[in-house]
């Protein structure tokens, strides 16, 4: 509920500041005198945007402050998804500053426009004569029926189901798009994965290879070395192992004479077995020494394989094709299980689609059981406005289709004359029509779901006499669910408010301002006699007044 209103520099109105309560409020003024301009600076305040033009000096900054008593709209929850400090009495405040730079605020914190309109949605409803063009919006008439069929709960768990079934078929989009892709690159693919499986790769195996193909390419001059080496070792006259003998022999004699020569004596023998051992190796190599064509050719073979497949994916070893290897395979594998994973997915979806099929259908039944009460609820009250002949036809029909609010399509046809035809609303009915028929949807609304404050900016325009006593009587029934603020010129109207304002302007040193202040019961019994007949108004439009009021 707004509680206050504060205004300073913002167009006509230098400062100013009114409390509203509960109940019905009503604001009245002459034509110009800035009841657009309070609108406008309440509209600021929810997140309108901000124009330079607006400020009255614009050396100074423009502030626009409301306070709103929340205690009763479970905003807890919105607040602390927005990392806003949560406020039984919250205040929103927007400054326009003289350079242009426009800043909100809830509760001291800074915030987005996006979030104070969303603030504002739970909050403060301002009805004017062009809102009535929501009457057409067939969201606009979801809301309308499922608010009596009381499917907020419903539509709340199937939303929840619409979005997670979106993704999963968005999901699934992307991974038959993917499958696609794949698809196309999948023989060629399966050709080179093959191709490298038949190779059957071994680490190191390049290098292993090239070391026998240079051994078998140079195998004279080994053997040759060989032989020689083991002619240098083991020759009975000076070879290096006899050397060795009869060195080692020659110190064993002196080693007890001294550690030094003991010490010498051991290095020696130790030499002589490292040579015993490489000789038997050399002897060992000698005798494996034989050159195989066949080997050779087979080793060229190999080698070439592996040269053409690193030449054919621009590799430089066979670690680089094992990975091109596994990264084929994976293309392959993924190709190959696509299926499964695409039949999963789409398995996924059915199961969410189920579930959510039966909450549409519960959506869909409670919607039925709801549209006689509406249809019948609507008709009396246009009735009461003066629209006797009213007439509505309203029919929904599930569809295959997945929508945002259930799975139906709503016909939502209107037909003011009697035995007229039906036809759409905006086409059928006329301006003054939709405004009586957006009141008879507001209270309807009021009485079903907890509505914010209303705010009716002359939704009583064209019609006088008895008719605007029912809607002054419909206000009043609704104020009893929500704070109602209504801005007329009909005196009928102004006199059912339980609070009454008037806006006025008045000239200050030569400036005309803009001002709004709470009339007494006698300043409303003047201004509703004014209302009636004029500024020169007569006793019986004053007796008039009171009779009003009474």
């Amino acid at each position: 509920m707004l509680t206050q209103l504060s205004i300073n520099n913002y167009a006509l109105i230098d400062s100013l500041s009114i409390n509203f309560s509960s109940g019905l409020s009503i604001i009245t003024g002459e034509t110009g005198a800035g009841k657009s301009i309070l609108l406008g600076a309440l509209g600021l305040v929810l997140g309108n945007r901000a124009d330079l033009s607006s400020l009255k000096d614009t050396s100074q900054k423009c502030i626009v402050e409301a306070k709103m008593a929340i205690a009763n709209y479970n905003l807890e929850d919105f607040f602390m998804e927005v990392d806003l400090d949560y406020e039984a009495e919250t205040i929103i405040r927007r400054e326009i500053l003289p350079s242009g730079k426009s800043r909100a605020f809830v509760n001291d914190t800074p915030v987005t426009l996006s979030v104070l309109n969303e603030l504002r949605n739970k909050l403060i409803d301002v009805h004017s004569q062009h809102q009535t063009m929501e009457l057409s919006d067939n969201a606009f008439q979801f809301s309308i029926i499922d608010a009596l069929a009381k499917n907020k709960n419903k539509i709340d768990s199937y939303k929840r189901g619409y979005l997670q079934l979106q993704q999963l078929e968005k999901e699934l989009k992307e991974l038959e798009r993917i499958q696609k892709e794949a698809n196309q690159q999948y023989d060629y693919n399966l050709h080179l994965f093959k191709e490298l499986e038949e190779a059957n790769l071994k680490v190191d195996e390049q290098e292993d290879l090239e070391e026998r193909l240079e051994k078998l390419n140079n195998i004279e001059d080994i053997k040759t070395n060989l032989s020689e080496a083991l002619e240098i070792s083991n020759n009975e006259e000076i070879g290096i192992q006899n050397l060795l003998n009869t060195l080692e022999n020659r110190l064993s004699k002196i080693a007890s004479f001294s550690k030094e020569y003991q010490q010498i004596a051991e290095r020696i023998t130790s030499v002589k077995i490292e040579i015993d051992d490489v000789v038997a190796e050399l002897e060992d190599a000698n005798e494996n020494v034989d050159f195989n064509p066949n080997e050779a050719e087979e080793i060229n073979d190999r080698l070439q394989l592996i040269y053409n497949l690193q030449k054919k994916h621009t590799v430089n070893s066979v670690e680089e094709l094992l990975s091109v290897f596994e990264d084929l395979s994976d293309k392959v594998q993924q190709v190959e299980s696509a299926e499964d994973t695409i039949n999963k997915k789409k398995q996924e979806i059915h199961s969410v689609s189920e579930k959510l099929d039966k909450v549409a259908d519960l959506i869909t039944k409670s919607r039925t059981v709801a549209i006689p009460k509406l249809t019948k609820e609507l008709e009396n009250l246009l009735a009461d406005l003066g629209m006797q002949n009213a007439r509505f036809s309203i029919k929904i029909k599930q569809t295959i289709v997945y929508f945002s609010n259930g799975k139906d399509n709503l016909e939502f046809l209107f037909s003011a004359n009697k035995g007229g035809n039906f036809g759409e609303l905006k086409k059928v009915a006329s301006g003054g029509e939709l405004s009586r028929i957006m009141l008879a949807v507001k209270k309807i609304l009021s009485e079903n779901i907890h509505l914010p404050t209303i705010i009716f900016d002359e939704i009583d325009t064209g019609v006088s006499g008895e008719v605007s006593n029912k809607i002054a009587a419909i206000m009043q029934q609704m104020s009893k669910f929500m704070q109602v603020v209504a801005i007329t010129h009909l005196p009928q109207i102004a006199a059912k408010g339980n609070n009454h304002y008037k806006v006025y302007k008045e000239e200050v040193k030569g400036v005309t301002t803009t001002n709004l202040k709470p009339l007494s019961k006698e300043e409303r019994v003047l201004e509703i006699a004014e209302m009636l007949s004029g500024k020169d108004y007569s006793e019986s439009a004053l007796t008039h007044a009171k009779e009003l009021l009474n």
